[in-house]
């Protein structure tokens, strides 16, 4: 059998769309008052479904998110958590400065004693990337 000849020029121009970072809705985060300030209690948010996308190519980053904290006074409220992070979803951001940003941000919201931010980012091309990004007040 010979040589087959595929013709790849039709993906050339394919670009998905991509967002900015003013998509991510950071006003949306609410907090909840801890009705326990003085007695530590460390708690764990786990998600396999946050997505954003590569800035490059609009292609899809998944990864597994886990928010930890030691709250001062305030909680995070979990819907507007949910939001917050469905916000990425079309962002075009590097792995990194996604997991960065959520500390960040989450860290602004609740004031929290301590907070780290673990992502296990899918690999792509064989390589995946685990990015930890940790607070302390």
């Amino acid at each position: 059998m010979g040589k087959v000849e595929v013709d790849h020029s039709k993906y050339q121009n394919i670009r998905f769309d991509i967002q900015d970072e003013s998509a991510i809705m950071t006003d949306i985060l609410e907090t909840i008052p801890y009705e326990y300030p003085g007695k530590d209690v460390e708690i764990e948010i786990p998600t396999n479904e946050f997505t954003s996308v590569c800035p490059w190519s609009g292609l899809p980053d998944f990864a597994d998110i886990t928010i930890s904290f030691v709250p001062n006074q305030n909680l995070i409220e979990m819907k507007s958590l949910k939001y917050y992070l469905t916000s990425y979803r079309n962002v075009g951001i590097y792995q990194e400065h996604a997991t960065r940003r959520i500390l960040e941000e989450v860290v602004a919201a609740i004031k929290p004693k301590r907070m780290k931010v673990k992502a296990l980012w899918n690999p792509r091309g064989g390589l995946g990337t685990k990015v930890v990004a940790e607070y302390t007040a």
